[in-house]
C-alpha cells in the first residue's frame, strides 16, 4: 500500500473503529513514562536518561523484565518485541485518552487500509462503550449488516470468547480472518435484554465512500414500508448521496455523485439528501472539502491545539450545491468528520438535520509513523463548529429527531422524514 502523503496524515481524524487501545503488558512502565523504541536489526534499545524534567524511577520495568526472563514458565514462548509493544502500550493506555493509542505494524497497517478502502473481515466498525466491544457502523451490503448487524449492537463474545476488557484492536483481530471463512459472534442488540449467537462469513471488504442516485420518490423502496409512503404516488424525483466515510478515494468519488446531481436538478430532481449516517469519520481535509461544496465562505472547523494556539479551517473552493434544497441525515453512528460537516451545515443553516444525536468524537489525534512500522496518535487538539460549540462527547443535535425503530430495507423512517421536508 502507497505511504500517505505528510499532508493527509498531519489533518487525519482518526477513524473510530481503531481509537480504543488501552492495558497491556507494561502498565507499571506507563506509570514510569520512560521512552523505548524498537530497532529491528539490532534489538531492543532502552533510553535510559530522563524524560525531560520529569522524576522518573524506571528500575521496576528492569525488575519485572529479569524476573520474567527467570521465572517464567514458557520462557521459549517469550517475545522480546511483543512485550515492548506492551509496554508502550501500556504507558499510553495510562493517559486515560481513549484516542491516543499506540499501533503495533500490524495495527498500523490494517488502520491505512482501512481508510484506502480494502480488507478482509465483516464489515463493521467497532468502537468500545462502557468498557464493551460496541459497532459503530455497519458498512452497506457488507456481510455484517447482511446477517442484520445493527449500529449500537455490543458484541459480547467472539468465538464463545468474552470480550470484556477486550481492545478494539483485540476484537478486531479476532473478527478479522481470511476471506470464506466464518466467525460466530454473540450479540446484543441496542434495546434488547437477551443476546443472541449470529454467524458471519468474511469476505474482503471493498467499499467506495460515496453512492449517490436520482429516482421518484414513489421508486424509493427503502422507504415503502413506513407510513409516509403508504398513499405515495409522486412522480417528483429527489436526489441522493450517502457518504460512508472521508478515505482516499473520496474526493474523486464525490465529484462524479455531485456532477451526476447537478445534472438531475436541470431535470427537475426536488432537492438532495445527504446521508451521514454511521460514517466513522476519516479526513479533516476531506471534510472541509465535502462542506465547502455546500457553504460559500466561512469557518467550516476550528482546532484549539495542546500549545494554546487556535487553527481555523475555512471554506476551501466554490461549491457546485450551493443553493440546492437540503436534508442531512445523521444517526449515532456518525462521528468525527462526519459530525464537522454536519454541524457545520447546520451552523450556517444551510440544510436540515434529521435523524439522532450524533457519536461525539471532537478531538483530533495527529498519527505518527515509528522506524519500525508501528503508529503513534496522540491527541493534539480539539474541534470546535462554527459557532464555537465542541461536539466532544456531547454530538450534534438534528433539528428533526427520528429515532430507528425499525431496521428493515424498506421501512427507513429517517429517509421518509427526509424526502416528506424535500417535498413540502
Amino acid at each position: 500500500m502507497n505511504t500517505l502523503p505528510f499532508s493527509k496524515i498531519r489533518f487525519i481524524i482518526l477513524v473510530v473503529a481503531f481509537c480504543v487501545l488501552t492495558g497491556g503488558i507494561g502498565y507499571r512502565l506507563g506509570e514510569q513514562k520512560t521512552t523505548i523504541s524498537v530497532r529491528g536489526e539490532t534489538g531492543i534499545v532502552v533510553k535510559r536518561e530522563q524524560p525531560g524534567s520529569a522524576n522518573v524511577d524506571f528500575s521496576p520495568f528492569w525488575e519485572v523484565w529479569q524476573r520474567l526472563s527467570a521465572s517464567y514458565i514458557d520462557r521459549a514462548s517469550m517475545d522480546s518485541q511483543k512485550m515492548v509493544w506492551g509496554a508502550i502500550t501500556g504507558m499510553v493506555g495510562a493517559l486515560d485518552d481513549p484516542y491516543t493509542t499506540f499501533l503495533p505494524p500490524k495495527d498500523n497497517k490494517d488502520f491505512k487500509e482501512d481508510l484506502g478502502g480494502q480488507f478482509e473481515g465483516i464489515g463493521a466498525q467497532l468502537g468500545l462503550k462502557e468498557g464493551r466491544v460496541m459497532v459503530i457502523a455497519p458498512l452497506k451490503d457488507m456481510p455484517a449488516e447482511v446477517a442484520g448487524i445493527r449500529a449500537g449492537d455490543y458484541i459480547l463474545k467472539v468465538q464463545d470468547e468474552d470480550t470484556a476488557g477486550w481492545t478494539v484492536t483485540e476484537a478486531v483481530t479476532k473478527i478479522r480472518g481470511p476471506r470464506g471463512t466464518t466467525v460466530m459472534l454473540n450479540i446484543l442488540h441496542d434495546g434488547d435484554t437477551k443476546p443472541l449467537d449470529v454467524s458471519i462469513k468474511r469476505d474482503t471488504i471493498k467499499v467506495a465512500s460515496v453512492e449517490s442516485w436520482t429516482k421518484p420518490v414513489s421508486q424509493v423502496t427503502e422507504i415503502s414500508g413506513t407510513e409516509f409512503a403508504k398513499n405515495l404516488k409522486i412522480s417528483t424525483s429527489v436526489s441522493y448521496i450517502r457518504l460512508s466515510r472521508f478515505g482516499d478515494h473520496t474526493n474523486e468519488e464525490w465529484e462524479k455523485a455531485v456532477s451526476e446531481v447537478v445534472a438531475a436538478q436541470t431535470n427537475g430532481s426536488k432537492g438532495l439528501i445527504f446521508d451521514l449516517r454511521n460514517n466513522p469519520g476519516g479526513y479533516l481535509d476531506g471534510a472541509v472539502y465535502i462542506a465547502s461544496e455546500f457553504v460559500g465562505s466561512g469557518t467550516v472547523v476550528s482546532q484549539v491545539n495542546s500549545n494554546g494556539t487556535k487553527e481555523d479551517y475555512v471554506v476551501q473552493r466554490t461549491g457546485r450545491l450551493l443553493d440546492i434544497p437540503l436534508v442531512v441525515l445523521v444517526n449515532k453512528g456518525s462521528a468525527s468528520a462526519a459530525e464537522i460537516v454536519a454541524g457545520a451545515l447546520r451552523d450556517y443553516k444551510r440544510g436540515t438535520l434529521v435523524g439522532e444525536v450524533t457519536f461525539g468524537k471532537g478531538s483530533v489525534q495527529t498519527p505518527e509513523d515509528l522506524p519500525d512500522g508501528s503508529g503513534l496518535h496522540i491527541t493534539t487538539g480539539k474541534w470546535l463548529l462554527p459557532k464555537g460549540d465542541s461536539i466532544h462527547k456531547t454530538g450534534v443535535t438534528p433539528e428533526v429527531l427520528v429515532e430507528m425503530e425499525e431496521y428493515e430495507a424498506t421501512a427507513d423512517a429517517q429517509l421518509a422524514k427526509a424526502i416528506e421536508l424535500l417535498l413540502q
